[in-house]
């Protein structure tokens, strides 16, 4: 029998809470497809922090190196600034193993109601492809002269060519083998080196496929497009800044942000891959046993994908499509529903 061995962190919060539920539903899918997921859970995130400085040892990125892939449950603490949390444990995975490729689906289920007025189940279908590594979430920068009325911050984002084209390689491959339409965002009218040199990129891995209809837009013209005109969205290209905000929109248009689930990528066997759920720690519902287990699931249905067990990770993503389309089912107050995140996983292994 095959078997995998992850790295979980399930982190801070109600990360806890979906990671040790999420598990369950996981093994089941796995024992049926005839495989194994061997888990090695490591406790960092705040607490560890609070406890010893540090949001992950020193060691940490040598620690999880050897494993097959990541799965990480949540960062953040309302006693520990988020760049700390941020700085100290997910960037530096993203980094350190050049998880480039941030994978956001947005999918509007059946049995989800959009905000949106006139869109129902499918309508909404796009994927977000997130410059992961550099951009303007490069630690380029610092400040000088604290203290003093003439303190200074200065920030650099950083755009490679390296970086923007393969980012840009990888969303084109996305939107050919989907409906041949990719959306490129940038805010190339006023940032007229990063973006434009953005911009050049996409025109020149564009010849590679002619199949596929390139549209460009600016971020504020599509964050308003994203609420005006979702249905038209099919693969999205963006910027670390960019990608990470219009994704929130995503989520938040597709029902919830229990909802919405994401990889971090590495392609190739040389790094291990990172999943979670787009959704943070939610301090104010921790230990209520309330908190959406499905974005968690759907972030495992991406990563047994990702490590090429697709009958097991179509399964998981078929058992929440399944619930969520069955108005009897448990459902969480988040999605107008009063089950708690144990009835949800319950009714989630019983579908497989």
């Amino acid at each position: 029998m095959d078997s995998y061995e992850v790295a979980v962190i399930p982190g801070d919060g109600i990360g806890v809470e979906v990671v040790d539920a999420g598990l369950s539903v996981v093994e089941r899918a796995a024992a049926d497809a005839g495989f194994e997921v061997e888990t090695t859970r490591f406790d960092w995130g705040t607490e560890h922090y609070l406890d010893r400085g540090e949001m992950m040892p020193d060691d940490g990125l040598d620690r999880l190196r050897g494993f097959d892939n990541i799965f990480l449950g949540a960062v953040g603490h309302p006693e520990v600034p988020d760049h700390v949390t941020l700085h100290g444990l997910l960037l530096p995975i993203r980094k350190g193993f050049d998880q480039y490729v941030c994978k956001r689906p947005n999918v509007l289920f059946e049995g989800i109601d959009s905000p949106l007025r006139g869109y129902g189940p499918g309508d909404i279908d796009f994927v977000v492809y997130r410059e992961n590594t550099e951009g303007e979430y490069a630690s380029v920068g610092g400040r000088e002269h604290r203290g003093f009325d003439h303190e200074t911050a200065v920030q650099s984002a950083l755009f490679t060519r390296r970086g923007t084209e393969r980012i840009v390689r990888a969303a084109f491959r996305a939107a050919a083998e989907r409906e041949g339409h990719l959306t490129s965002i940038t805010k190339s009218n006023a940032q007229a080196h990063s973006m434009v040199f953005w911009d050049d990129i996409v025109a020149e891995v564009s010849t590679e496929f002619p199949s596929v209809d390139v549209e460009r837009l600016l971020v504020d013209a599509a964050a308003m497009d994203l609420i005006r005109r979702p249905h038209e969205f099919d693969v999205v290209v963006a910027s670390n800044l960019f990608g990470d905000i219009l994704t929130d929109i995503g989520a938040q248009i597709t029902g919830s942000m229990g909802l919405a689930p994401s990889g971090n990528v590495h392609p190739g066997d040389a790094n291990p891959s990172m999943f979670e759920p787009v959704h943070g720690s939610a301090p104010d519902i921790v230990g209520d046993g309330v908190a959406n287990p499905l974005a968690t699931v759907l972030s495992w249905s991406m990563l047994l994908d990702d490590l090429g067990e697709t009958a097991a990770g179509d399964a998981l993503w078929s058992a929440v499509v399944d619930q969520l389309a069955e108005e009897s089912a448990p459902r969480t107050p988040d999605i107008g529903g009063t089950a708690g995140t144990e009835d949800v996983v319950a009714d989630l292994r019983s579908r497989l």
